[in-house]
């Protein structure tokens, strides 16, 4: 059986950013739960951040450039997203959203999420629930129930020993394993054909900027 893939998506805008570093938390741990249940896995990273410009350039032209439709297509074609965006105005950022409004509505239909936000400060955590969320169940994704957000606070010695931060992301990463162990692997995807992004029979309307469905 071939490893399965996990797809993580990391929207920090910094380098080096707290979006990553929650980003390859949850990985690791996600790999550490497949890997107790005898499942191959490995992980492909995204950062939206080297593909800012491209994507506007897909917002406005409908054509995705070559580094841009390759995280496309390892997103659309894996077995489960790991999806970590920082909060700004009390919401996932717009390079976040941007990225997710250039997939076609159904190329996320089924797949596991574990959904990971963060911010300055903890006021901010309830975001996983009343914004990034509904935007996964939108897409008829499946998010796990537990979304991790982590607050500056989290990082560090200060970090909250009640509920800290690792056992946060350990019950994540457990939950996406679980999922992934009950979905069947995916295979025979052939990554570079367009129909596994942007929908086959979709027009040409919608290609340019998803005209055809306003």
């Amino acid at each position: 059986m071939s490893a399965r893939r996990v797809a993580v998506i990391s929207a920090g805008l910094s380098n080096p950013s707290s979006t990553r570093m929650l980003s390859d938390r949850l990985a690791a741990a996600t790999l550490r739960e497949l890997e107790e249940r005898g499942i191959d896995a490995q992980t492909d990273t995204i950062e939206l951040r080297d593909l800012a410009h491209d994507i506007t350039n897909n917002l406005l032209t409908g054509f995705a450039p070559t580094p841009l439709e390759t995280a496309i297509n390892t997103v659309v074609s894996a077995d489960a997203v790991i999806a970590v965006t920082p909060i700004f105005s009390t919401s996932y950022s717009g390079l976040f959203k941007s990225f997710i409004d250039i997939l076609d509505p159904d190329a996320l239909t089924g797949m596991p999420v574990l959904i990971g936000a963060n911010a300055g400060t903890a006021r901010h955590s309830l975001a996983i629930d009343y914004a990034i969320r509904p935007l996964f169940t939108y897409l008829h994704a499946e998010p796990v129930s537990t979304g991790v957000f982590a607050a500056s606070s989290d990082w560090g010695a200060a970090a909250d020993a009640v509920a800290p931060l690792s056992a946060r992301v350990e019950r994540g990463g457990r939950e996406l394993a679980e999922a992934i162990a009950r979905r069947d692997p995916v295979t025979g995807t052939d990554p570079f054909d367009p129909a596994n992004y942007l929908g086959e029979g979709r027009s040409f309307g919608h290609l340019l900027g998803g005209l055809a469905g306003e």
